[in-house]
């Protein structure tokens, strides 16, 4: 059975999806929908399977059962040129390995939409779509910066840009917020929710999910045990049994989203006090 994102749409449908490496099992089972135009959080503990979900969703890996469709059209089955062109994956730690322009690491995302083999890409026509997908994430003025000068969070919008410029329409990310500080982080989510595209990204950051996604995938041992809307899925009770910690949930003082507040755990808490009062 599908476990059904509210409001889904024809956006992305994953039926039964399960996959394994040396008959060990990553994912299990895993069907969902997502309603296109949203921003869908994938959460879980290390080794819950997010990557690898990703991956078949970008058909980047073949399942060994199940299907993924976008539109109605199975992703496995799509020519992998129709692939790249209707799906981006911005995978972790993905620097081009040579020292580039902005402008040109943004130009590398035009390249499923050369008119043929070894085709020639970059014309003004492309250079057009580059600087409104840095438009896109604020980061037009970087244009003309080499990618080595760029701060870790800068790095993060150009990547996504590059991503924009194949004019997708599934944007995959997986932990897009690492290694960015607090601003950084909150600004590129909110820049993710305002492009209009559909979106599936892994978090680790409970908060920064219940702020920034409308829709909740998550996933525990390679199976998916709940989905919703952060108000639905985020609670102490799931959370508890999920990630094996205490929590209260609060109302955001603002727009009203939830706000995961975690407790220490007592066992940890205990030895410190003993040895204040020695």
């Amino acid at each position: 059975m599908v476990v059904a994102v509210p409001g889904s749409t024809a956006g992305v449908v994953i039926e039964n999806l399960s996959f394994s490496i040396d008959e060990q099992v990553i994912l299990a089972g895993v069907s969902a929908s997502v309603a296109a135009g949203t921003v869908t959080g994938l959460l879980g503990p290390n080794g819950a399977g997010k990557s690898t979900l990703l991956r078949l969703v970008g058909g980047l890996a073949t399942p060994a059962s199940g299907s993924v469709t976008l539109g109605g059209d199975e992703i496995g089955a799509m020519p992998r040129r129709e692939a790249a062109r209707r799906i981006a994956l911005l995978e972790q730690n993905t620097a081009p390995s040579v020292d580039l322009s902005v402008e040109d690491v943004v130009l590398l995302g035009r390249i499923p939409h050369r008119t043929r083999l070894l085709g020639t890409f970059g014309g003004d026509d492309d250079r057009a779509v580059a600087a409104e997908s840095l438009a896109a994430v604020g980061a037009g003025e970087l244009v003309d910066r080499m990618w080595h000068t760029l701060s870790g969070g800068q790095q993060q919008r150009v990547q996504i840009a590059r991503a924009l410029a194949q004019r997708p329409s599934l944007l995959l990310l997986d932990e897009p917020t690492n290694h960015l500080d607090v601003s950084a982080q909150l600004s590129l989510l909110s820049q993710v929710g305002g492009l209009g595209t559909t979106a599936i990204m892994a978090l680790h950051d409970l908060n920064l999910a219940a702020a920034f996604c409308d829709h909740i995938l998550l996933l525990q041992d390679g199976k998916l045990v709940a989905a919703g809307t952060p108000a639905e899925v985020l609670v102490p009770e799931i959370i508890g049994e999920v990630y094996g910690v205490e929590c209260d949930i609060i109302e955001h003082p603002r727009d009203g989203h939830p706000v995961i507040v975690f407790s220490a755990p007592r066992t940890a808490v205990a030895p410190m006090r003993a040895a204040a009062s020695a």
